[in-house]
């Protein structure tokens, strides 16, 4: 069964290596002289603007400030900022660059959000704004919409919201109504500017308004629903004091929604999404033997409830083609509170509760992050199999202490089972390969 968890392991390895960011913003951004093309859907004439304002965050940020480049014409002023959770390999005159906190601000994701609205502030009708997008955003650039909070407020709100097990969509309405660069305000500071979004999302699909918590696109959520999340995962008594405050006090402002004069030339395009992901996993699977399903139906499901979901659809794959191995890709985050102080995240968790119910069985899974990491752990998450529970328990490791104390990552690591990429520049979607052999 060593081989099978070696299959997942190369199946998931092909599939990154499938994921060029730059040249797929060379495919989806074009200039035809002084012309910009982006798809078929956004043509502008370069003549009518004076600067480029580029704000690129998240982590697939490089890559795209890569992509972008080339289309530049040389007779324009470039500036901008950028927030990545990791250094460049090469810098572009004119950008400030900051390396932003993730999945807590820091500092820098602090000072990059001043430097941002700094820049857009000075935006006019011969502007345009370039808004980069990738996973991550929300946390790489930060500043709160009441001055009266700190960074560390900031950081006590965001590791609340990072361990209730909220969904994303829920965790983004939080954070949209408290901060000044989220729920479309980006796309409001930069005033009479033409403003063209490129995303590279992390959301479902249809929901890439939760892309980086949504700076430039009409926030269609309200302050109802941020005290609807508080009651629903109880957050109001781990909120530091000045947000509570905040929120008691009425400083909570609504979001500018759909209509508003900050979206009259305002452009978005989606240049990377779940698709971009289905078909290069399917494909490598598929080129391994393997008949292959895809499925997204987990999105934000508990990971029990995904777990035993999943597996049921793999021995359905497998029952359908009897005597064939099969492969079931899936994608999207699943709900998995933290419950201890141990290290791991999401997927190895996944991973974790499927060991027992895989148990003798011809099975392997894997599941990781496309950005290289899971939660609090220096892995993007990790591989089991059939045997993975017998070798576990000879070592003295029971998986259910393990996931009660969220230590997922240190019961993987011990079996030589954690899946180590580091930051990958990309942050498509969580993603899982469930393998069986007849």
């Amino acid at each position: 069964m060593a081989d099978l968890k070696q299959l997942a392991r190369r199946i998931f390895h092909e599939t990154l290596a499938a994921i060029d960011i730059p040249a797929t913003m060379w495919r989806k951004l074009w200039r035809d002289g002084l012309v910009l093309h982006c798809g078929d859907e956004i043509v502008l004439d370069l003549r009518a603007f004076d600067r480029i304002c580029v704000i690129a965050i998240g982590k697939a940020a490089h890559g795209m400030i890569e992509g972008l480049a080339p289309v530049i014409p040389s007779n324009l002023n470039i500036d901008g900022v950028v927030s990545a959770p990791t250094r460049p390999a090469t810098v572009l005159d004119g950008l400030r660059y900051f390396i932003g906190g993730h999945p807590i601000p820091n500092r820098e994701s602090w000072q990059a959000a001043e430097a941002v609205l700094a820049c857009l502030k000075t935006c006019d009708e011969k502007t345009l704004v370039f808004f980069l997008l990738s996973g991550g955003g929300s946390a790489l650039v930060e500043l709160p919409l009441d001055k009266k909070q700190t960074l560390e407020d900031v950081q006590q709100l965001y590791s609340a919201l990072v361990t209730c097990g909220a969904s994303i969509a829920d965790i983004g309405k939080v954070r949209r109504h408290l901060s000044a660069v989220k729920g479309g305000r980006l796309a409001a500071a930069a005033g009479a500017a033409t403003k063209i979004t490129l995303a590279v999302s992390d959301v479902p699909a249809k929901q890439e308004g939760a892309l980086a918590s949504g700076p430039t696109l009409p926030d269609p959520t309200t302050v109802a629903d941020v005290h609807q999340v508080l009651m629903q995962y109880d957050l109001r008594a781990q909120l530091p004091a000045a947000v509570s405050q905040s929120i008691d006090d009425g400083r909570m402002i609504e979001t500018p929604k759909a209509g508003d004069p900050a979206f009259k030339n305002a452009h978005f395009s989606l240049l990377l999404g779940m698709d971009d992901l289905f078909h290069p996993a399917h494909h490598a699977a598929e080129a391994k033997g393997c008949i292959t399903c895809c499925d997204n139906t987990t999105d934000d499901w508990p990971v029990e409830k995904a777990t035993a979901f999943l597996l049921a659809q793999l021995e359905e794959l497998r029952a359908t083609h009897l005597g064939q191995r099969v492969a079931l890709i899936a994608d999207g985050e699943v709900s998995s509170p933290v419950t201890g102080d141990g290290i791991g995240g999401r997927n190895s968790a996944f991973v974790l509760a499927c060991v027992p119910r895989i148990a003798g069985r011809r099975v392997a899974v894997l599941s990781a992050g496309t950005d290289g990491i899971d939660g609090n752990s220096p892995a993007a998450g990790a591989v089991a199999d059939g045997e993975t529970l017998q070798r576990a328990m000879a070592m003295g490791m029971g998986p259910d202490e393990y996931f009660q104390r969220s230590d997922a990552y240190n019961f993987f690591v011990r079996l030589d089972d954690a899946i180590t990429t580091g930051p990958t520049g990309n942050n498509l979607r969580d993603f899982r390969i469930l393998l069986a052999e007849p």
